[in-house]
């Protein structure tokens, strides 16, 4: 049975092509459920004007595909909670130079 951990793993794969940092650390997947060989995704992107908003998404499905024991993806994008910079890993914001009180 397909883990979230492995599904984290994946996504830590897919990157928004205009930062340096993947999609997790970002903090936009809010949730994972897997339901036998199914997976559905929550997430978010960092504005509604994101000029990959169309792409990533896809990305997330193809990765999660990847995985044996999974047969279908199924991502929602979602706006609330909204992102913010705050969501962002400690990992993330090494990479991006960001200190922890901002």
């Amino acid at each position: 049975m397909v883990t979230q951990e492995e599904i984290y793993t994946e996504l830590k794969q897919v990157f928004d092509p205009e930062i340096p940092v993947n999609i997790v650390d970002l903090g936009l997947v809010y949730e994972i459920a897997i339901d036998g060989t199914k997976c559905n995704v929550t997430m978010s992107l960092t504005s509604q004007s994101c000029p990959e908003a169309q792409n990533i998404p896809t990305m997330v499905e193809r990765k999660i595909n990847e995985i044996s024991g999974i047969d279908e993806t199924a991502v929602e994008i979602v706006w609330e909670p909204t992102w913010t910079v705050q969501m962002i890993s400690a990992e993330g914001r090494a990479i991006l130079g960001i200190d922890d009180d901002q």
